[in-house]
């Protein structure tokens, strides 16, 4: 069926902490990152969601050939890191492992950190993203106006890659997404039963903006779905993908796998397992 990315990302992490882990903390790395290339994923982007830990994730991204990293802080922890300076996150973001900003954005559902400091912190990544040119990770959860409002004027101030991550907002927030050149990832809820309104949203992102991710360990699809996700499970998503979009799952596969690339332009293919 071709050859998957999990693009854009793969979170190695366990339980309700969404900050990288240290390796002892999965015993099974070497596992998963196996399971994957046998499932035919050929790169992962593993997330950072908080830099005051990034040397973990990056020493995930370091253990691997085919596993690459971003860096940057997850809105729940806004609050926490608004002392990291634009050009501390730049600095790191020269690692050559390091092909992404973030994820970074807005979450007014679960509100861990105040709205205010959500922002500042998404325009700070904005920043990041807008001078390293890498593509920024963004987070949006019941922020769609916000969200689509912030990159709007940042995008007016000068144009940064960007991807819409775990898609999961309403088709306004995609088109006005679409419309400043970002691309849209979906996760396994698309596979949920009642996930009709994003599958909908879904067939509406041209092929060419389409990529397709875990949000590991959350969000197994299809038969998986309560388990803990991993990578080798993107091709089940993809497959949804596929039938929502009217493509064979190669055509899927390969537009996919392009796209990241496109947008991921720091990633040799090389790097790809076979």
């Amino acid at each position: 069926t071709g050859t998957y990315l999990d693009s854009p990302f793969h979170r190695f992490a366990d339980g309700k902490d969404l900050a990288g882990l240290d390796l002892a903390q999965l015993a099974d790395l070497d596992g998963v990152v196996a399971r994957a290339r046998a499932a035919g994923v050929g790169l992962l982007v593993t997330i950072s969601t908080r830099i005051k830990r990034f040397e973990q994730i990056r020493a995930i991204a370091e253990r691997y050939d085919n596993v690459f990293c971003s860096v940057g802080t997850h809105p729940h922890y806004a609050h926490e890191e608004l002392d990291i300076a634009v050009d501390e996150i730049v600095r790191l973001a020269c690692h050559p492992k390091v092909v992404a900003i973030g994820e970074a954005g807005l979450d007014y559902f679960y509100d861990n950190s105040p709205r205010a400091a959500q922002a500042e912190g998404f325009r700070n990544h904005i920043a990041a993203a807008r001078i390293t040119q890498l593509p920024l990770v963004i987070h949006a959860r019941d922020a769609d106006e916000d969200t689509a409002a912030i990159l709007e004027e940042e995008t007016a101030r000068g144009a940064f890659p960007a991807v819409l991550h775990c898609y999961t907002g309403g088709a306004e927030l995609a088109r006005r997404g679409l419309a400043l050149g970002l691309y849209v990832s979906f996760s396994g809820i698309v596979t949920f039963k009642k996930s009709d309104a994003l599958r909908e949203v879904a067939a509406g992102v041209p092929l060419d903006r389409l990529l397709v991710e875990t949000d590991a360990p959350y969000l197994a699809p299809g038969k998986f779905r309560g388990k803990r996700n991993e990578p080798a499970y993107v091709a089940i998503t993809a497959a949804e993908l596929a039938r929502v979009k009217g493509v064979s799952e190669a055509e899927l596969a390969r537009a996919t796998t392009d796209n990241f690339f496109r947008l991921y332009a720091k990633t040799p293919r090389a790097a790809m397992a076979p």
